[in-house]
């Protein structure tokens, strides 16, 4: 299902209390709550580095998403408040999760993560694509891993550990957070900058000189996931929760309701 199948405007026009009742109708066991959430509050990991699940206008704004949304219905629904760690890498959001300081994040699903994660099945897909400068050679996704092309990406992010796994030529660079990856592309003088699709656009429509490859190198799917350490039940909760917010509209309507295009909702498990 994307968005082009749904009405934006009637979409649009739903308040976001509207979205989380219908979403969190049927409140969960205070056993299930208690081992999802054990300290009482719903610990939501929000990671920054993908715009297109969360961002803020400033360092004092609000954190607004797609992700925001899931965790605060997802409070709603266990009857507790949403208590948001934000960080700006999808490296520290795993880090909070794996270690039990966070309840649940929102990443894209990979293996390694995998040693310490529990995954739902995917809500979201979004492609990773490649930007370069308008006078580079490349006209194609293949011709990207060749022999001396530096790739700048986010450290610990999807595209870095897809990358690091499937390349064979190419060397990887790394920037800090995914949104510096073009920054960093520029001033160290890489040849290729590696992320989400649409910030890369972004970045290419606001920065001279630059070009996006056609297509995509990789899928993203990205998934709910709570600590390995968790409960099978607990894991069932999470997955229930997100096939009923995909089934039900809830995702397609965050995603209108924060103007995210080139997303689509993830087809059911």
């Amino acid at each position: 299902m994307s968005l082009a199948d749904l009405d934006r405007r009637h979409l649009l026009g739903l308040g976001l209390a509207a979205l989380l009742g219908a979403c969190a109708s049927k409140r969960a066991a205070p056993d299930l709550v208690a081992a999802l959430a054990p300290t009482g509050r719903l610990r939501a990991c929000i990671n920054l580095g993908n715009p297109i699940l969360a961002q803020r206008a400033a360092a004092d704004a609000p954190v607004v998403g797609v992700s925001v949304d899931l965790a605060r219905a997802l409070a709603e629904r266990l009857g507790l408040e949403a208590d948001l760690r934000v960080v700006d890498a999808a490296a520290k959001s795993v880090a909070l999760v794996k270690s039990g300081e966070a309840d649940v994040g929102f990443f894209a699903v990979d293996p390694l993560r995998g040693e310490g994660i529990r995954f739902t099945a995917p809500y979201v897909q979004i492609e990773g694509a490649y930007l370069v400068r308008q006078a580079s050679p490349f006209t194609d996704n293949a011709q990207v891993d060749s022999a001396g092309t530096r790739i700048m990406v986010g450290r610990g992010s999807a595209y870095d550990l897809h990358l690091a796994r499937t390349l064979r030529q190419a060397r990887l660079m790394h920037a800090p957070t995914s949104p510096t990856v073009v920054e960093r592309f520029l001033a160290e003088g890489a040849d290729v900058a590696a992320g989400v699709k649409q910030q890369l656009q972004a970045d290419a429509a606001r920065l001279p000189d630059l070009r996006l490859l056609p297509g995509r190198f990789m899928l993203i799917e990205q998934a709910m996931g709570l600590p390995l350490t968790r409960s099978a039940a607990a894991a069932q909760l999470l997955r229930d929760f997100v096939e009923q917010a995909k089934a039900s509209g809830f995702v397609a309507a965050a995603l209108a309701r924060h103007g995210i295009q080139g997303a689509v909702v993830a087809p059911p498990a």
